[in-house]
């Protein structure tokens, strides 16, 4: 396996908000475990998504994820790469099709866990995502993956009609701050 310094490094010394600087401890004693980064750990994994944010920072590109049925971010798996930021942009890619997608910084931008219910083949466990901003041009064609019933832009102020997840509303409250 790859050393991972650079993600433990990234998270030591991450500055989040109060309720994600509780999960820093035990991302901490996930990365010490040598699968940390491989689906098939349980109780829980590395995930990376993507809060992509139009050019203009008035939108956000949401997926509508089959498997949960809600309206997140678009992220996923590790599948042991250490490279978050790039498992991020993979994602991101893969989810939306959206091929000029720029990462506005290799910092981590929130980190949350998150549980993810019991499916047929494989028991409950946690996520344990590291997000990362990205920015992305509204006028690029989304192709919708079979992961998700849909994908589409949705303007941050009208970010509850589509979701009332703590955490994606979260960082639409950091990216305000930064304006």
């Amino acid at each position: 396996m790859e050393d991972n310094d650079k993600i433990i490094k990234q998270i030591k010394t991450y500055k989040g908000l109060p309720e994600e600087v509780q999960f820093k401890g035990r991302f901490l004693e996930l990365l010490e475990h040598p699968d940390a980064f491989q689906r098939t750990h349980l109780p829980g994994h590395i995930t990376g998504s993507a809060f992509i944010v139009s050019e203009d920072l008035t939108q956000t590109l949401l997926v509508h994820h089959a498997k949960l049925n809600r309206w997140l971010q678009p992220g996923g798996h590790a599948d042991g790469d250490i490279d978050v930021a790039r498992v991020a942009m993979r994602e991101a890619n893969e989810e939306t099709g959206l091929l000029h997608l720029k990462l506005v910084s290799g910092d981590i931008f929130d980190i949350d866990i998150h549980p993810i219910p019991t499916r047929k083949d494989f028991p409950a466990h946690d996520h344990y995502d590291v997000r990362y901003l990205v920015s992305g041009s509204i006028d690029e064609k989304i192709i919708v993956s079979e992961e998700s019933h849909d994908a589409k832009w949705v303007k941050l102020s009208e970010l509850e009609k589509y979701t009332n997840e703590k955490s994606v509303l979260r960082m639409r409250g950091k990216l305000h701050s930064k304006i």
